[in-house]
This record gives structure tokens, sequence and C-alpha cells, in this order.
């Protein structure tokens, strides 16, 4: 995948299917034809030793790429059971076309009793990226037939039951091994719920005459580990600390002491000239004992803060901050600063009880802090991603990251990215402490408000991934730090 992929929603999808097809004066059949083929050798390629193979069908288009594949299959010689539901016979010209050239070639259709059949491996051809709702009664327990095989599942186009559109997943969906995308990227594939469900992926772009594209825009972009090169170019000879930025965390709250100092400590691995940390006073000496590197201050009020603000060109406000009387007073000042904002954790709770536009601020909320800022559930956030994040950036005129499995990164007027990196076991506490020191020493250092989001978000999942090698459950925070320094010199 190119470093920057990009990624299409189903609007951009369908027009370009359309296009082609007029175009070619076939009705896109020529198009059905070369999926077919695509899935074929994609099926050859990852499972050559599979011999019996069961193609799952439905009355749509990608039904009729599974009737494809089914009669390239019994053409090669390898038996082929297709399977359907009594309601499911082809409903499309093209789907009706491809059922008689498998029945033509000697193929025979079979009718889901509840049972599935013997085979190495499935193909799901049941819905496309038509479906945004939820299965219900024999399409879903077909799914979840499926599910129970114990074979290898290629999904056409996208597993059956996930909405390609947001990556919601409504109901019971097909746990692919492989999705074979065509033609595009479909977005909703790349985050939230779908990532359960889509297994690998790839791309089929298969031929499409020029001019089908006219028109066509992407709807966001997938950052690939190969993008950091082009973000962080290596520091010229002779430079100072002061040309890599003063970071400012804000935090550490009575009992919340570790949640700042991940955030300055990752800030200083990522490349921060300076940081500073205003916590209570409790907190100094242990910070201090860990990161002597960094400049620690006890903070009492927002007088005392006073004189922190001026020398810095970050500031990173949340992690442990808590939400009392010294929270809200630290936040007051900070926001009248002035001054470049990376905002999390009970700083954004702030934000939600007295939401306000912001003029230059990274605000890194998980699905429960973007719900709060959104006034919607956190089931509504997952629903879609994509809108919620782009929500909150018009909302409050700032960069977001909205966490989670798929991290997308919006700003105002600005197509959405989508971090292709991070594994579950960054889901503990402090994985996002660490992500706001990253972020900010990155705009410390120069970035734009959105490239460092964007770039941040991504070393910090690559780094997630890194320390994953040994295992994801237990990883700490503090497992990122030294595979974080590595990634962010990716010229050495």
């Amino acid at each position: 995948m190119p470093e920057l992929a990009e990624l299409f929603d189903i609007a951009a999808a369908r027009r370009l299917d359309a296009q082609a097809s007029a175009l070619r004066g076939d009705g896109g059949a020529s198009l059905m034809e070369q999926a077919g083929q695509a899935a074929w050798h994609c099926l050859l390629e990852r499972w050559p030793q599979a011999q019996r193979i069961g193609v799952v069908v439905g009355a749509g288009n990608n039904g009729g790429d599974g009737y494809v594949v089914a009669r390239l299959a019994r053409e090669a010689g390898r038996p082929v059971t297709v399977l359907r539901l009594d309601t499911d016979a082809p409903a499309t010209p093209l789907s009706q076309r491809a059922e008689q050239a498998y029945i033509a070639a000697g193929g025979g259709v079979e009718r889901f009793d509840g049972r599935m059949p013997a085979v190495d491996l499935l193909v799901d051809a049941l819905f496309g990226i038509g479906l945004n709702r939820a299965p219900a009664g024999a399409a879903a327990d077909l799914i979840t037939a499926i599910n129970a095989a114990g074979v290898p599942v290629l999904s056409l186009d996208v597993p059956s039951g996930v909405d390609a559109q947001t990556g919601n997943v409504p109901g019971v969906a097909v746990r692919a091994t492989l999705t074979l995308q065509f033609i595009v990227r479909h977005h909703g594939l790349y985050t939230g719920a779908a990532l359960e469900q889509v297994g690998g992926r790839r791309l089929a772009p298969l031929e499409l005459p020029h001019a089908a594209a006219a028109g066509v825009q992407h709807s966001a972009e997938c950052w690939q580990p190969s993008r950091l090169r082009a973000q962080l170019p290596a520091r010229r000879a002779n430079t100072h600390k002061g040309e890599s930025g003063h970071v400012l965390c804000v935090g550490g709250n009575l009992g919340s002491g570790g949640a700042v100092m991940l955030a300055s400590e990752s800030a200083l691995r990522a490349g921060a000239g300076l940081v500073s940390v205003a916590t209570q006073s409790p907190h100094v000496a242990p910070l201090l004992a860990r990161l002597p590197e960094a400049m620690v201050h006890a903070v009492q009020d927002a007088q005392e803060l006073q004189s922190l603000l001026p020398r810095a060109d970050v500031i990173a406000i949340g992690p442990g901050l808590g939400q009392d009387d010294w929270a809200h007073e630290l936040w007051r000042q900070v926001l009248a600063s002035g001054k470049p904002l990376v905002i999390d954790a009970d700083a954004l709770n702030l934000l939600a009880k007295a939401p306000r536009t912001l003029s230059d601020a990274i605000l890194t909320p998980h699905p429960g802090e973007a719900a709060r800022l959104l006034g919607l559930s956190t089931a509504q956030v997952q629903a879609d991603r994509f809108t919620a994040a782009n929500a909150l950036a018009a909302r409050f005129h700032a960069v977001v990251v909205l966490k989670g499995a798929g991290t997308v990164v919006a700003a105002p007027d600005a197509l959405p990215r989508v971090v292709a990196a991070g594994n579950p076991g960054m889901a503990v506490g402090g994985m996002g402490d660490l992500l706001t020191g990253i972020i900010a020493a990155l705009r410390a250092q120069g970035l734009g408000a959105f490239d460092a989001a964007s770039t941040g978000a991504l070393l910090h999942s690559l780094a997630g991934d890194a320390a994953a090698s040994d295992g994801q459950r237990g990883l700490l925070p503090t497992d990122l730090l030294a595979p974080l320094r590595r990634l962010v010199n990716p010229d050495v």
C-alpha cells in the first residue's frame, strides 16, 4: 500500500463503477468478470492447497462476483459448492448473467438449510457495499454458520454485515480471513468495529477506462509507516535546543502525577528541545527522580502558572489534570495564553462543560470523551467515527485525533486521515498521556497542527506495535519509549 493510500466513500465507489460501466458499454459485465478473475487469482495465491471451494452468494452484484469465482474454480477442476438463501435468487441483470454462465459450466446451486458444506475455503459474496443495516433472519443464520465453519474466508469487497461507509457492524458479520476490495479502498474498512471483521486487506483495482475517474474524489487518506520519513527530516548539523521547541505540560493533580510524567517523557523522546512541567508540589521530586531532563515546577494556582507560559511554544494540558478548582484555574489560564494547545483527558471534560471555539488546538479524545464533547453516546460516536471526528473539528475549529482502533485525525476543511497501525495491547491507562506528549513535541518542532497530530498518532501506534512484539497483554506505556526514539529518527 502506498504511504498515502486514498480511501473512498460508497457514493464515490458507486460513481466510479457506473462511469466505468457506461464507458465500456456493457453494463458492467466486464468489470464483474475482472472482479471474479481477481478474486480467483487471490484465492490461488493465498490458499493454493484449497481444493473444495464453497461460495456463499447473495442476490445482488456481489453475489454475481461470487458466481464468477465459482465458475472459474469449476473450470479449474476444483469441487465447488454454491450456497444461497431461498430468497436470494439473482436479482440484477449482471448477477443473473453470472449465474447462467456458472450453470452452463456444469455448476449447481444449493439452498442453505442451516448446515455448511464440507469445504476447505469459503468465499463470502453475500452482501456488498450497500448494506447498512443488521442482517436478520436466515441471512444472520447463514453468516453465523460461515463464522462457525472453521475454514478460511475470503470476503469479496466487504465482509457481509459490515457497513463499508462507516465501519459500523450493527449486527452479526462475517469474520473474514482476507477481504479483497474492488476498484477502490472503502474508508469504512479502516477504522472501528470493521477491523474485527476484515482480516487482511487487499485491493484489486481492475482495469478501468481513464475517463471513469472523472469527478470522483477520495474521502480520506490512510497513513502508512513510510510516511514518517517525509514528516521527520534529519536535523541540520548546526542546530540548538531552542529550534526543537519548548513544551509545557500542565497536569498531574494529587494522585495523578504519573499521567503528566508520561506526557513529559514522551515529549522529550519525540524530540522536544525543552520540556517544562506544571504540577502539584508532591509530584515534583518523583518526577525529577525519573526525568531529570524536565524542568518541573510546583504550581498551586493560576498566578504561579502565569510565569511559565511566555517561554512555552506549545502547551499540553489534561493528563492527570482533574476537574477541581485547581484544574479549572489552570485550564482558564492556559486558554487565555493564546499558545498552541494539545488538549487531552480532563481538559477535554472541562471543554465539554463549557464549549468554545479554539484558535490553535489539537484535541485528542477517546470515544467516550468525544461523545461528551458532541452530546452523543459513545455508541453513536463509534458507529460512524469519520462523521464524529469531522463534527468535532468543525464544532471546535480544531484538529481532532479520535483515538481507538483505526485512529481518525480530522481538521476543518480537510480530508480526514486514518492511522494504519496500533494494536489491542495499547488499550491501557496512560497510553493517551504518551500520545499527548508526542504530538506536543512535534508541534513544538515546527509541524503544523494537522501534520503534528497525524504524525504523532502514527508514531504512537507504530511504537505500540514494536513494543508488542513480545505480546500485547501486559503492554505498558513506558514500553513504547525505546521504540519511539528509534521511530522518530527514520533516517537512522
